[in-house]
């Protein structure tokens, strides 16, 4: 079943669950004023069976679900409104307080008014001498139980006011309250009588809450008695300016304390960003808890002291940043950055048990200098390391001991963990360690992914600076004036192929290790291993992905500049040229076949490489092995797509002849064998050299000539090559060759023998 919709086979009941609704209309009916829920059921499931019931109820809790995270998702879209909308309330209602009492005393002028005029109405129609006699009674008469009561009980009011005894207080004037209750249901009393106590009670609890407003504000009020105070004023029916005071209370207590701690501007630091937040955030944990246990979860006090914390939050970060955090995020000091910033976090999760996330607050005011501090330590970093680039020999060593994140266990177990890098890559290794150690403290995600994106820059910066110290590139990309660093040029093959062995183990181990600690520095051993397992899992390959192409770009590098050096001479000419196949045919000496010069050199080269990566890529042998495969793919297809090569080939004046496409094929061979013995030979290389063996055939019949009949057997090319192989590594023996010099194998063994003197003649 679809989520948010229900079917049902039998009746019309369950139509308007057959189609797709909004989450308003679906809500409709609940919403009515005559819904009933037991008839809802009963109209439902009259007709169902016990699946369809079911149905119904994945569809209601389902619709529950829906209604909740509307519901949520539509208070966090107008919180600031519903924050402005329960202020407003809350001075209305104090407005309404104060309107009350008004009213009230209007109230009893009237009631005065009526009653005077009410007395004046009885004696209008007595004489005067009875006037005269009820005057002097009335004053002879001696005052009643109720006037002695009331004065009795206004002299009270006075003493326990003037004695601050608000309790005592607080259940006087709940007495004269019951009492005027009474009175209202039983007339006992005259309503002037009435009045007078409603008016003395009005007046004394005016005085009462003024009183207690008044202690609120002492500086010298405790904790206990400032509580007290706050719920008598709420007793009193003053409680949203009770709440006020509260919070304005504790304000000035922590402005207080913030004076207090103000120290000189040496000063400033952690331990002053420690101390200080530890005030705040535990002050605002008491104004929570304190509003908490006097006014419960009241929205419109809630409302009002969330505002009231995000406001203190603000203040403080401001004051954070301002007077500890600007000065080290401009100059790229991140650790004090750091420290600060996670200082605050710590103190401010506290707060979540009361309700109160301010977290977005403070990283709100944070967040510029925690990117500030970010892009200068990365600048930082790539300045360093361009630094030490300038005079680094290229050569790998160990990582010195004393950088931070070497500074505990034993020398000995240091060196065997720690890889081996040139002194720029350990440089640039140390300070990208420390920057995700410094990060990964805060564990804020959004701040982590941005980290991360810096150090693939500042990889690719590094890649790029190792890419200009190939000798190739130096004269091209590493001029004066041309806006790159310069570096030192790695002159030596061992040289160059260190700075492959720097890319590799920083984008195979170092970096995703170092990465990983911008999530995991705050997270318990059994968190880590499933961070690892399930969340961070798809990130790491992306990261490793990501980072495998920047050592790509680098590989490439390498084998197009050795590429470029077996093809051109240092003055410019071609060595693999047309011109070497053409010219055999005009020669009318035999040809020494063995294998041309710039293939014998490619050779020797792919050899070389293939010992020092050996030695260099130990456990890494795959790299090794695509680093010879892509050298020998680089030459191999630079020659299948060089037009100028191909045009002389089919159209050039000369046509390629029998014994240019001899060699041609010998040379081809060559390649296919030297790469499969090194194990180096893709599928690629194979059918590309297999396609250009094809086009030069496809030559020579163009002229009329038939190859196949001019080119020896396969395994003549096969054992040439085999010989040339083993003499170009020193591992041929032809001592057996005088013995059957009638054998296919001998004889060119032999040839290929005098053609090796012969090129070594020239």
């Amino acid at each position: 079943m679809e989520r948010g919709s229900f079917s049902s086979s039998k009746g019309s009941d369950s139509a308007d669950f057959e189609v797709e609704l909004t989450l308003s209309d679906k809500l409709k009916v609940f919403k009515s004023s005559q819904f009933d829920p037991d008839s809802y059921v009963t109209t439902r499931c009259r007709a169902m069976s016990e699946k369809e019931i079911r149905h119904l109820c994945i569809y209601l809790i389902d619709l529950k679900k829906a209604s909740a995270e509307e519901m949520r998702t539509s208070v966090y879209a107008n919180y600031a409104s519903f924050i402005r909308t329960s202020r407003e309330i809350s001075d209305l209602e104090g407005e309404l307080v104060s309107l009350k009492n008004l009213l009230s005393s209007r109230a009893k002028f009237v009631h005065s008014i009526a009653d005077g005029v009410r007395m004046e109405s009885l004696h209008d129609g007595t004489d005067n001498s009875s006037r005269t006699d009820d005057v002097t009674d009335f004053e002879d008469r001696e005052p009643t139980s109720f006037d002695k009561w009331l004065s009795e009980f206004i002299e009270t009011l006075e003493i326990l006011l003037a004695e601050r005894r608000v309790d005592e207080a607080l259940a006087a004037l709940e007495e004269g309250e019951n009492i005027v209750e009474e009175a209202k249901n039983r007339p006992t009393f005259a309503s002037s009588a009435l009045v007078s106590l409603k008016k003395t009670i009005m007046e004394h609890r005016q005085k009462l809450a003024d009183q207690l407003a008044e202690a609120v504000c002492q500086p010298s009020t405790s904790g206990v008695e400032l509580r007290s105070a706050v719920q008598a004023m709420k007793r009193l029916g003053d409680g949203p300016r009770a709440h006020t005071l509260l919070l304005k209370s504790h304000q000035q207590k922590l402005q207080r304390d913030m004076q207090r701690l103000r120290p000189s501007i040496a000063s400033y630091g952690t331990t002053y960003t420690t101390t200080l937040s530890h005030h705040v955030f535990s002050t605002i944990a008491q104004a929570a808890s304190d509003s908490l246990a006097i006014f419960n979860d009241e929205p419109a006090f809630t409302s009002e002291l969330v505002s009231w914390a995000v406001n203190q939050t603000e203040a403080f970060a401001v004051l954070i940043k301002k007077n500890v955090v600007a000065i080290p995020a401009a100059s790229g000091c991140l650790r004090v950055v750091t420290d600060s910033v996670r200082v605050c976090f710590g103190h401010c999760l506290v707060l979540e048990s009361h309700g109160l996330a301010l977290s977005p607050t403070l990283f709100k005011i944070f967040r510029p200098c925690l990117e500030q501090a970010l892009n200068a330590n990365l600048k930082r970093i790539d300045l360093c390391t361009a630094a030490i680039a300038a005079a680094d020999d290229w050569s790998l060593a160990y990582s010195p001991i004393g950088s931070r994140s070497l500074a505990t266990g034993s020398v000995s177990s240091i060196v065997m963990s720690q890889p081996k890098l040139s002194s720029s890559a350990h440089r640039f290794n140390t300070m990208i360690q420390e920057l995700c150690e410094d990060i990964g403290s805060l564990d804020i995600l959004q701040y982590s992914e941005q980290s991360l994106e810096g150090v693939l820059l500042s990889f690719n910066s590094y890649i790029n600076m190792m890419i200009n110290a190939f000798p190739g590139s130096i004269e091209t990309e590493n001029l004066e004036g041309s806006g790159r660093r310069i570096v030192k040029m790695a002159e030596s093959e061992t040289q160059q192929i260190a700075l492959l062995a720097n890319a590799l183990l920083l984008a195979d181990e170092l970096l995703p290790r170092a990465t990983s600690k911008l999530w995991s520095c705050n997270k318990s051993q059994d968190q880590l291993r499933a961070l690892n397992k399930q969340d961070r899992a798809p990130e790491q390959r992306e990261l490793k992905r990501r980072l495998q192409r920047f050592v790509d770009q680098l590989r490439d590098s390498f084998c197009r500049q050795h590429a470029l050096e077996l093809i051109f001479t240092e003055d410019g000419g071609v060595r693999l040229g047309a011109e070497m196949y053409l010219s055999m045919d005009c020669s009318r000496d035999e040809p020494e076949w063995f294998p041309s010069p710039v293939y014998q050199e490619l050779f020797a080269k792919l050899t070389r490489i293939a010992t020092i990566t050996s030695d260099m890529f130990v456990g890494r042998e795959r790299f090794a092995t695509v680093l010879l495969m892509r050298l020998t793919e680089t030459v191999i297809l630079w020659l299948s797509d060089d037009q100028n090569f191909w045009e002389e080939i089919e159209y050039g004046e000369r046509p390629l002849g029998p014994l240019g496409l001899q060699q041609f094929y010998l040379d081809m061979e060559f390649v296919i064998l030297f790469s499969s013995q090194g194990r180096y030979l893709s599928r690629n290389l194979h059918q590309v050299i297999k396609n250009i063996i094809s086009r030069a055939i496809e030559a020579v019949q163009a002229t009329k000539i038939d190859p196949y009949s001019e080119l020896p057997e396969d395994e003549w090319f096969a054992d040439v090559a085999q010989i040339a192989i083993k003499m170009l590594s020193g591992k041929a023996n032809f001592g057996n060759t005088d013995r059957d010099m009638s054998s296919p194998t001998a004889s060119v063994s032999a040839r290929s023998v005098s053609s090796v003197h012969s090129h070594g003649s020239t």
